[in-house]
């Protein structure tokens, strides 16, 4: 994968994160910020989840309440390097936890 390849495939998760969040209708807020290729989302509770492109690795690094992780491109979705899990199951996982509201992904 090249780094160009590698940008528009995080960029295009990230957008799709953002979309979902704006829709989102839950009781609790999450803001949505963006600088520098950083997305962190911050919760009511002051809880944060940032998610992070790592260029030189070609990774998403994504860090969460209940801990951290890294993952990996291939065969068409991003798959944490320890777990094999999802990339959107666990970040939903996390927002559901870290909101106390139940929030799924669509990507």
């Amino acid at each position: 994968m090249t780094d160009t390849e590698f940008h528009q495939l995080v960029d295009k998760v990230m957008n799709k994160i953002e979309e979902q969040l704006d829709q989102y209708d839950g009781n609790n807020d999450i803001d949505c910020e963006t600088h520098g290729g950083i997305m962190t989302l911050t919760f009511e509770n002051d809880s944060k989840i940032i998610i992070n492109r790592q260029e030189p690795l070609h990774q998403i690094w994504l860090a969460t309440r209940s801990g951290g992780y890294h993952f990996n491109y291939k065969t068409d979705n991003w798959y944490c390097t320890c777990s094999n899990k999802n990339f959107i199951q666990i970040l939903a996982y996390a927002i559901s936890e870290q909101s106390g509201e139940p929030f799924s992904l669509d990507l």
